[in-house]
């Protein structure tokens, strides 16, 4: 039975007072001295970032959506930027690893492409510093999109429509791998994840979310340590670590060998919408969230890169599903997105 509003915002404390918090989970807790406290940690940004050196614009937004989904970005005309990053798969594609040029399987799940306007490094292994630098990589892989930077440019040219389209957009610039890169960018920058259960609590409604997920929001800042890397509002430090997922991937550690942190690596995912994101880790290894929780709850596979952080937790079945009930109140009902009219 839900509680009155005054009743629920005292919750999370008497947990405290109730024992459900303790040790070292106390004296964390003890660190955020307030509720309140913890939760401002937590509150959306209210605008979304974008460089100076390319700006947002409705025009380049819309020119970089219907580069995003157009098929003749790859050499067989076949696969889009969207084959893997499908909005009814929360911008992901659903499958433990992404399939590239020729349905050949790749070594790595595709990420989602969520809130990645606030993202410092991209792809998994952190080796572009920007939306901008990350854009034409799977273009013009030749395990993914399998395009060359020449063709891309030379296709689009032939373009009447996309000519029109640049020249508006980029008027100074023209049709070039790095405008073409500005607009994929400038649009993936407006994929933002919506106002979830978890915000509306944050702003104040106290019957946004179950007191279950209330006491997996405690255990999420505490016990399970899951703040220490999935932070802020977009849950995530945009980091590298060795979660002590099982693989020989170096990931990380393949762009910086002399660092022994970062073998086996990989970058923190963002939590938003993550309930329709399965399966998980860099490699898809893992089926759902209950196996997630029960990895780092063994503390995973110890290796000399293995973060410190990642410990044999010691968590019960019921602090399990608490932290399942809290996780899922992330997850937003956002507008489903319509499919662009592709030029001709």
């Amino acid at each position: 039975m839900m509680t009155s509003a005054p009743t629920q915002r005292s919750v999370l404390t008497a947990l405290l007072l109730l024992g459900v918090v303790t040790g070292a989970a106390h004296d964390l807790w003890a660190q955020s001295r307030s509720v309140d406290e913890l939760k401002d940690r937590y509150r959306r940004p209210q605008t979304v970032p974008f460089p100076d050196d390319n700006s947002f614009t409705q025009d380049r937004a819309e020119l970089g959506k219907l580069l995003f989904f157009d098929p003749r970005l790859s050499a067989s005309s076949l696969v889009s930027c969207a084959t893997c990053h499908n909005p009814a798969f929360s911008w992901g594609d659903g499958l433990p690893k992404a399939l590239g040029h020729g349905m050949r399987q790749l070594n790595r799940r595709t990420p989602t492409i969520l809130n990645v306007a606030w993202a410092d490094a991209l792809f998994w292994d952190g080796r572009a510093d920007t939306l901008e630098a990350q854009a034409l990589g799977p273009i013009t892989s030749p395990d993914e999109m399998n395009l060359s930077s020449q063709e891309l440019v030379e296709r689009l040219k032939r373009v009447p429509r996309y000519v029109t389209l640049f020249r508006i957009a980029y008027p100074d610039e023209n049709i070039t791998p790095a405008t073409v890169a500005k607009a994929l960018a400038t649009f993936e920058r407006t994929v933002v994840s919506g106002i979830a259960p978890f915000d509306e609590w944050i702003g104040g409604s106290e019957s946004a979310i179950s007191e279950q997920a209330q006491r997996g929001f405690v255990l999420f800042n505490t016990k399970a340590n899951c703040a220490k890397c999935h932070r802020a509002w977009n849950f995530t430090d945009s980091g590298f670590h060795d979660v002590g997922v099982p693989t020989e991937d170096l990931g990380r550690g393949k762009h910086l060998p002399k660092l022994g942190g970062m073998q086996h690596a990989f970058k923190t995912p963002t939590l938003r919408n993550v309930n329709r994101r399965a399966p998980y880790m860099h490699n898809g290894s893992v089926a759902t969230l209950r196996e997630v929780i029960d990895l780092y709850d063994t503390g995973g596979v110890a290796r000399p890169s293995r973060s410190p952080d990642i410990r044999p937790l010691s968590l019960t079945s019921d602090e399990k599903e608490a932290l399942i009930a809290f996780l899922k109140t992330l997850t937003s009902v956002d507008p489903p997105v319509c499919l662009p009219e592709l030029p001709r």
